[in-house]
C-alpha cells in the first residue's frame, strides 16, 4: 500500500481498536515497525492528535474529542456515497478514475461488518443508462477545471449535425448533465451571450492565455432551465396545447419533462399545457409523434399542421428509398 494508504489505515485502527502497540500495527498492516514510526509522526505533524502512553498498558491512541468528531462514514453514508457512485459513473463522471479509487478505499479500511453489508445492499441496486462516449472524458476534465479555474478556451464547435465546425472562444462558467447528454454553459465571445453548448460537437479544445470572472450568484443549472422550459411568469406570451387522448397517453404526457412544467389543468381524458411558439413549432411534435392515434390534437390548429408536415417528411423520406 501506499504512504497515504497506510497512514489512514493506522487512523482506521487507532479508531476502532481504541489503543495498539507500534508492534501490534506493523503485525496487522504487515509493514516493519520503524515504517509505523513514521507515518505516526507523519499523522501528529498533520494535525491528528496521537496520544502515546509508555509501560505495561502503553500504546497509541487517538484524543477522545478527536474520535467523536465524524471522521469515518457509518454504514448508511457508506452505502449511500456507493450507490450515488453508481449514477455517476452510468453518467458518463469524467474523474471515474478517482472516483473507483476512493470507493476501493472506502471499503478497504471498512470493518467486516459493514462491508458485508455494504456488499448485500449492492447486489441489489443498479443503475442502467445508455453507454458514455468515454472519448468525452478529457474534454470534460478540462471543461471543469477551466469553469474551477476561470481560464478561457478556445474550441471548435459543430453546431448541427450538417454545420462545419467554426472556431469559438468562450468562458466556461458550469457543466450541465441532461437527458444522458453533457452541457457546456459558457459566456460565447463570437455571440457576446451567455449560451448552451453539447460538448459532444466540441471538435477540439484548447487552453488561452486570459482568464474570467464568472458573474457572482450565477447558476448554471438555473440558466439551463430557464433557457430550456416554458417562462411561466409571462403567461400572456404563452400558447394553449389542448390534447385529448387515452388516460395512459394523458399520464405520460403528464410525466414528460416538458408538458409536466408546462401543465395548466387536467382531467382522464384531456390535459391543458401552455408553452412557448417556438417550442410548438420546433419540439412538440416530434415529443407527440410516438403517441400515435392515442392522442389528439385539439388546439393549436398549427401544431396539428406541423405533425402532418413531420408525418408527410417521413413518409416521402421512405418512399423514396422505396423507389431507389
Amino acid at each position: 500500500m501506499s504512504k497515504a494508504d497506510n497512514m489512514l489505515a493506522i487512523l482506521w485502527l487507532l479508531k476502532t481498536e481504541k489503543r495498539m502497540t507500534a508492534n501490534q500495527l506493523a503485525e496487522e498492516l504487515e509493514i516493519h515497525i520503524r515504517s509505523v514510526y513514521r507515518y505516526i509522526d507523519g499523522l501528529c505533524a498533520s494535525g491528528v492528535p496521537i496520544i502515546a502512553d509508555s509501560g505495561h498498558n502503553g500504546g497509541y491512541c487517538l484524543l477522545r474529542e478527536f474520535t467523536e468528531v465524524p471522521l469515518f462514514f457509518d454504514l448508511e453514508e457508506q452505502k449511500a456515497l456507493i450507490h450515488a457512485a453508481r449514477f455517476a459513473d452510468e453518467a458518463g463522471y469524467p474523474f471515474s478514475d478517482a472516483l473507483h479509487e476512493a470507493i476501493a478505499k472506502l471499503k478497504r479500511y471498512t470493518n467486516p461488518e459493514q462491508l458485508h453489508a455494504i456488499d448485500r445492499h449492492s447486489v441489489g441496486f443498479d443503475v442502467i443508462s445508455p453507454l458514455p462516449d468515454a472519448s468525452l472524458e478529457p474534454l470534460l476534465q478540462e471543461l471543469e477545471v477551466a469553469a474551477a479555474e476561470g481560464y478561457t478556451l478556445l474550441m471548435e464547435y459543430q453546431k448541427g449535425y450538417r454545420d462545419s465546425s467554426r472556431k469559438r472562444r468562450v468562458d466556461p462558467y458550469g457543466l450541465i448533465n441532461w437527458r444522458n447528454k453533457w452541457y457546456m454553459i459558457a459566456y460565447c465571445h463570437l455571440r457576446h451571450d451567455i449560451r448552451n453548448f453539447r460538448v459532444d460537437r466540441i471538435n477540439s479544445l484548447s487552453r488561452t492565455e486570459w482568464a474570467f470572472q464568472r458573474p457572482s450568484n450565477f447558476s448554471a443549472r438555473y440558466f439551463f432551465l430557464e433557457n430550456l422550459l416554458p417562462d411561466l411568469q409571462n403567461q400572456d406570451q404563452l400558447i394553449s396545447v389542448c390534447i385529448q387522448g387515452s388516460p395512459q397517453a394523458i399520464n405520460d404526457l403528464c410525466d414528460h419533462w416538458l408538458f409536466g412544467h408546462a401543465l395548466q389543468e387536467r382531467s382522464n381524458e384531456q390535459v391543458h399545457f401552455k408553452l412557448g411558439e417556438k417550442a410548438i413549432s420546433t419540439y412538440v411534435p416530434y415529443f407527440l409523434l410516438p403517441y400515435g392515434t392515442s392522442i389528439q390534437v385539439l388546439e393549436p390548429s398549427f401544431l396539428r399542421e406541423s405533425l402532418t408536415d413531420v408525418i408527410s417528411k417521413l413518409y416521402n423520406h421512405y418512399q423514396k428509398i422505396e423507389l431507389d
